[in-house]
């Protein structure tokens, strides 16, 4: 399959790699575009990490993981608000006629508990519109099956290459643009 056939490009990374700033500055720079989708943010109190708030690009947000959550959906120390999840992706993964593009920070495994998110994930996937997302290093089920599709592209980022991804992105996007 050629370049031009993949609408879809996957960043993957370790943990404190940049992902999320890569999503972030990549939708700063979109200038005056306004993407489909959301980040994910770290809660921190005192210097420790305590949950995660996921943040869509137009202005909602959730604390969808915290270690004072309590239930049985669970990844490591992080009790899991499905709900909350569930309450912002059906919307902020819609297929929309004024989003040219999607900003996913990330198809994890704290996302992908949500029923709702992996099938919105699914549609826009399958909508051809231009999708940059981070993804989980490792994981199966969804994660895998997404990693595995051959309209997808997969980078790494490092901290080597972390201050150059902005741009490469950006420039992924535009020929995702002009291939149209």
């Amino acid at each position: 399959m050629g370049r031009r056939e993949r609408h879809v490009l996957l960043i993957t990374g370790n943990p404190g790699s940049g992902k999320t700033t890569l999503i972030r500055r990549v939708a700063d720079a979109l200038a005056g575009r306004r993407p489909g989708g959301f980040y994910t943010e770290e809660i921190r109190v005192g210097g420790e990490r305590r949950g995660f708030r996921l943040a869509t690009f137009d202005g909602r947000e959730r604390v969808m993981a915290h270690v004072e959550f309590h239930g049985p959906q669970r990844v490591g120390k992080y009790g899991v608000d499905v709900g909350a999840i569930d309450g912002l992706v059906e919307s902020a993964l819609a297929v929309k006629v004024e989003a040219d593009v999607y900003l996913v920070d990330e198809i994890g495994k704290m996302e992908c508990m949500s029923r709702t998110f992996v099938a919105a994930m699914r549609g826009l996937l399958d909508s051809r519109k231009p999708v940059v997302a981070t993804i989980a290093r490792r994981g199966g089920g969804f994660i895998a099956e997404v990693k595995a599709r051959s309209d997808a592209e997969l980078w790494e980022l490092t901290r080597a290459n972390r201050d150059g991804m902005p741009k490469e992105v950006l420039a992924w996007l535009e020929g995702e643009r002009r291939s149209r």
